[in-house]
């Protein structure tokens, strides 16, 4: 998906983020100020984000066990999270079949696993702060701090 600028076709970056990365958007913690320039990047247009369909449950679920938000701060947080615009993939085809297979070939768990087959697939860069994932996938992990 590109934009058009004149007759000239622009490609933008394409990423995909886990729930460490979307809960620090709402979050004032270690790494908040890096997630939030990878998002003003999207909200920008110079990024494409896409995500599993978890992505939402698992960002509401960090926020709801932050103790920070209350039932409606917290209804709040899922919409503007819903209207965001994401790329969202469901659970079917090839992601479906690699996350799978990453997920016991890797041993982490299917969730886990969903973000890392979409980085793949996509050939584009998946950014989280989970260490585990970061060890096990280098070549597709990146810590959230080195988004330019």
């Amino acid at each position: 998906m590109g934009q058009r600028e004149g007759d000239q076709r622009v490609e933008r970056q394409k990423a995909v983020v886990d729930a460490s990365v979307c809960a620090k958007w709402f979050l004032d913690e270690e790494y908040s100020e890096n997630a939030r320039h990878l998002r003003d990047s999207f909200v920008k247009g110079r990024l494409g984000i896409a995500v599993p369909s978890l992505l939402f449950y698992e960002t509401l679920n960090a926020l709801r066990y932050s103790k920070l938000y209350d039932e409606r701060e917290l209804g709040l947080a899922a919409e503007s999270l819903s209207k965001y615009g994401f790329d969202v993939w469901s659970p079917k085809g090839a992601v479906y079949s690699e996350t799978a297979h990453l997920s016991l070939g890797h041993d982490i768990s299917v969730y886990d696993a969903s973000y890392i087959a979409m980085s793949i697939l996509l050939h584009a860069p998946f950014y989280t702060v989970d260490r585990e994932l970061l060890e096990k996938f280098p070549r597709v992990a990146r810590h959230v701090k080195s988004f330019q």
